[in-house]
Formats: C-alpha cells, sequence, structure tokens
C-alpha cells in the first residue's frame, strides 16, 4: 500500500510510485505514436472516421467512464472488505489476549505463539507463498498439510480443550474463547473467500477490449480537426483510462504484492509485536516501515 505524507504540488504532477503511470507507460506510448502517424499521413484517415467527428467518441467515452466506475466501486469493495478482515483478525486476537490474561506465561506461550504462526501462515496463503515456512519460526510443532492455517487454529483449540480439563479455565471463559477462535476461522475464510473468487473474467474482458479500441480508434476522429494537438488529447486520454483499468486490477486483489494492495505484512507485525508484548519478550520486532513509500 502506498503511503506517503500529503502530497504537494510538486509531488501530485511528478509521482511515480503509485501512481500506475510505469505500468502504462508502453501501453500510452504506443497510442501517442499512432497518434503522430495518423496526423503525419493525413490521407491515412478513415473517411467515414473522420466524417463522425468526436460527438460519438465523447458519448462511448462517458459511458466507459461509468462502467470503469462500477468495475473498481467492485474493486474497491473486494480491497475494503480484505481490510475490514484483517481488523477483525486484530480484534480477535486482542480480545483474546485479554481473557486469557491470567493464565501462567508457560500456557499463554503455547496458546499465542501458534497464533502468531497463524497470522504468518494466512498472509503467506493468501499470497500463494509457503505458508508452512511462514509459520514454522513460530510454531516448530505444525506439520505439513493440505491447509497449514486452519491446522494451526485446531491445535490451539485442542490446546484450549486441554486447558479446560485440567480447571486452568472455567467453562464460561472456554466458552468465550472459544468464540475468538471461531471469528479467527471465520477471517480465515472470508479472506480465502476474496482471493479464490475473483471478479467475472468476461466482466474484465469486456472493459479491457473496449478501453483498448476506443483509445487506437480516438486519433482518427480528432486529428481532421486538432491535427498536431492531437497526439497531446489522446495521450491525456490514453493514460487516465489505462491507469484507471490497472487501478481497478490492483484493487481486485487486495492480497497480492503490489503497490496498491493491502499491507498484509504489516498488519501480520502488528498481531507479533502486541502478542510478543503480553507474553513479556524484549525487545519487540520494529514495526515495519514503507520502503519507497510502500508499506507492504
Amino acid at each position: 500500500m502506498i503511503v506517503r505524507p500529503k502530497a504537494s504540488f510538486f509531488d501530485i504532477l511528478f509521482a511515480v510510485r503509485g501512481s500506475i503511470a510505469g505500468r502504462v507507460a508502453w501501453r500510452c506510448l504506443f497510442i501517442t505514436v499512432l497518434s503522430c502517424v495518423v496526423v503525419f499521413t493525413g490521407d491515412f484517415h478513415l473517411e467515414p472516421m473522420s466524417h463522425l467527428g468526436t460527438a460519438p467518441f465523447g458519448l462511448i467515452g462517458i459511458a466507459i467512464s461509468i462502467f470503469m466506475s462500477f468495475r473498481n466501486s467492485a474493486a474497491y469493495d473486494r480491497w475494503w472488505e480484505g481490510r475490514k478482515q484483517w481488523g477483525e483478525l486484530l480484534v480477535q486476537v486482542r480480545s483474546l489476549m485479554r481473557e486469557l490474561s491470567d493464565l501462567d506465561t508457560e500456557a499463554k506461550r503455547r496458546i499465542f505463539m501458534p497464533l502468531i504462526a497463524f497470522a504468518n501462515a494466512l498472509s503467506a496463503r493468501l499470497r500463494d507463498e509457503d505458508e508452512l515456512a511462514a509459520a514454522r519460526p513460530w510454531d516448530a510443532t505444525i506439520s505439513a498439510g493440505p491447509n497449514v492455517t486452519d491446522a494451526i487454529l485446531r491445535q490451539v483449540g485442542v490446546e484450549l480443550i486441554e486447558l479446560n480439563k485440567s480447571g486452568a479455565l472455567s467453562d464460561w471463559r472456554y466458552s468465550s474463547a472459544a468464540i475468538r477462535m471461531n471469528g479467527l476461522s471465520n477471517v480465515q475464510a472470508a479472506c480465502e473467500r476474496i482471493r479464490a473468487t475473483p471478479l467475472p473474467f468476461a466482466y474484465t474482458l469486456l472493459i479491457h477490449r473496449t478501453v483498448y479500441l476506443f483509445c487506437v480508434l480516438l486519433p482518427f476522429a480528432l486529428a481532421p480537426q486538432l491535427g498536431w494537438g492531437t497526439p497531446v488529447i489522446v495521450a491525456f486520454i490514453s493514460y487516465t483510462f489505462f491507469g484507471l483499468d490497472a487501478i481497478g486490477d490492483d484493487l481486485a486483489e487486495p492480497f497480492a504484492p503490489a503497490d496498491n494492495s493491502l499491507p498484509v505484512k504489516a498488519l501480520v507485525r502488528v498481531v507479533e509485536r502486541e502478542m510478543l508484548s503480553s507474553l513479556g519478550v524484549s525487545p519487540l520486532p520494529d514495526e515495519l516501515q514503507p520502503v519507497g513509500y510502500v508499506l507492504s
């Protein structure tokens, strides 16, 4: 996720990181070069296109803009839902720490360390990384399986049952802790749902094709009227449309390791610091800071 101080006028004009400019530069350059070719070879204009003028393209551009806004709204809903789920994970973890605060340090360690492993494994699972490798530094007892993240929750559940049987955890406190564990399981399921259910491919394909076709044909309509002003206008319009398209792609995959995706690793570090602090561990790992304005 891009984290920047309040943007100055200079930053707004020239900021590159997080602006999508790098990702759409070649596409915009291709459309701009095409515009120059169209203007330079005046006889290259498609006569039917030049007779249509710019009015139809204005209407089509408005329609595309509305359609892109709906798509980007759907993509942002996915991004925001992912952030809410990680916020819920923090709520459940903090609540569990309060409810188990009077257990002895060793009992808390057997619960809290696997939960740190759970957060790391979930992060790796959502980013198609190695869950087991992410969890092992915090829970050496976990074994490989098809769903390491869920296996950690089952392990913690067994530990809570044992504490209840031994009398260290009363029935009502065990019930409360079990509710927190169910909450963590719901968070995992919701994140997996977002990760495994992308926006419908046909929906994305339609906007991609329409934007490309619009930007390729636009120079033929503008050149008869604007001449050498055409490349400038077309470059600006293509940057806007291609940029919105690319931003929508980023938001639609909130857990991907992209500049505009969620800072999952930074959220995991919050879990690590708070749970280690409750165990009396010192010094705590440092908070993750943005690198090149990007918080991962």
